[in-house]
């Protein structure tokens, strides 16, 4: 039997093939607890804490027809996680994500009242951790 939380393991080059660059490192708030003093979202599966990394794709075809090119991974883990520094200053550090997970869902938000349905498949990126972007290492 498939598991309703299915975790496809994928590597990193096959989800981001020309590469990302770190946009920051932020806590993943959980809006039903928002007013409490820790709102953080807990993993439910090792209670640790989740933080979500936006990324910048730099693939030129994922910015087509007007989508967005930031992408955000989530990271399981008891401290905040430190991006590299940056190669080039003033500029956002380039990083690859290790344990990258892709969590496959049906995204029916779009779907409002009687009338079509325009739900769509979507799909979650987790990882277990960034490091810096080894440079030149593609062939």
């Amino acid at each position: 039997m498939v598991p309703l939380t299915l975790k496809v393991p994928v590597p990193f080059d096959y989800v981001f093939p020309a590469g990302v660059l770190c946009l920051g490192v932020e806590a993943a708030v959980d809006f039903d607890r928002r007013n409490e003093p820790d709102s953080q979202v807990r993993d439910k599966e090792t209670g640790e804490r989740v933080w979500v990394v936006r990324v910048l794709d730099l693939d030129p075809a994922a910015g087509k027809f007007g989508r967005t090119t930031e992408v955000k991974v989530k990271i399981c883990a008891p401290q905040q996680p430190v991006p590299p520094a940056s190669a080039v200053p003033g500029y956002p550090p380039a990083i690859e994500f290790d344990g990258l997970t892709l969590t496959p869902y049906v995204d029916s938000q779009r779907c409002k009242g009687a009338g079509s349905c325009k739900a769509r498949m979507a799909y979650s990126l987790r990882a277990t951790s960034i490091r810096p972007a080894v440079v030149g290492a593609a062939a």
